[in-house]
């Protein structure tokens, strides 16, 4: 994972700042520099940022809340893939375990996309990582609740869009064996590659998580084989 040092602006910031403050802002939110008819949309906010009139934090809020975010990753993307991005965009981090996607998918279907963002951005812990003046970007803690975190971090932070998928998150196709480096999902050579790669804990949490998203968009994801597996760690757990 490459991290820079944070890009900060306050009230006494040159235009020239704010303007490189805007670029880093895209790059960690959008991915990319925003085409011209996105540009128009974005107009005003752009202006108020620019001449002084709103921080980082709120334009972060306002831009998270747009179409051209939107367009780009919440109607084109599963829920679960999209909260592991808002997770990326705005925390500058990978989900931790299925307990926390589980808190945010129930947000998201219960307040609504906008208001998943703005719960988001005006929480705890994006106040601590980067106050009111400070672009989101990648951040690298003293420590990782445990050594997978610290990979799907690494995973998640330098991906491109779309590079392994818009289905499923990367704590899922690690937990099940998959090879998603190059956008679509395969299986390992064998069927018991599966078995070594997937305990029987792990398949068990992912049942669980059924229960919170859509069934349809987690188990179209899966391989008869799979879906097998998943059958057989759902018997011997009950």
């Amino acid at each position: 994972m490459t991290f820079t040092q944070p890009t900060t602006t306050n009230h006494s910031s040159s235009l020239k700042d704010r303007e490189i403050a805007l670029h880093q802002i895209y790059q960690q939110i959008l991915e990319r520099q925003p085409y011209g008819c996105e540009r128009t949309l974005l107009a005003t906010i752009e202006k108020d940022f620019l001449t002084n009139k709103i921080g980082v934090k709120r334009f972060v809020k306002e831009f998270g809340q747009s179409e051209p975010y939107l367009n780009t990753f919440y109607y084109t993307t599963s829920n679960l893939k999209f909260l592991e991005l808002c997770f990326k965009h705005f925390l500058g981090r990978a989900p931790q375990h299925h307990a926390e996607i589980r808190v945010h998918f129930d947000r998201l279907v219960h307040k609504g996309v906008k208001q998943l963002i703005l719960d988001l951005v005006d929480s705890e812990e994006y106040l601590k990582a980067f106050g009111c003046f400070t672009v989101p970007h990648p951040r690298q803690p003293n420590c990782y609740l445990s050594p997978n975190v610290y990979l799907e971090s690494n995973l998640l932070n330098e991906e491109q869009i779309g590079r392994r998928g818009r289905s499923l998150p990367t704590l899922y196709w690690r937990q099940l064996g998959l090879h998603c480096d190059s956008g679509v999902c395969h299986l390992p050579e064998t069927y018991e590659d599966i078995q070594t790669t997937m305990a029987q804990e792990d398949l068990s949490q992912v049942f669980k998580l059924l229960q919170y998203a859509p069934a349809e968009q987690v188990l179209t994801t899966l391989s008869p084989q799979q879906k097998a597996v998943l059958r057989q760690a759902i018997i011997k757990s009950t």
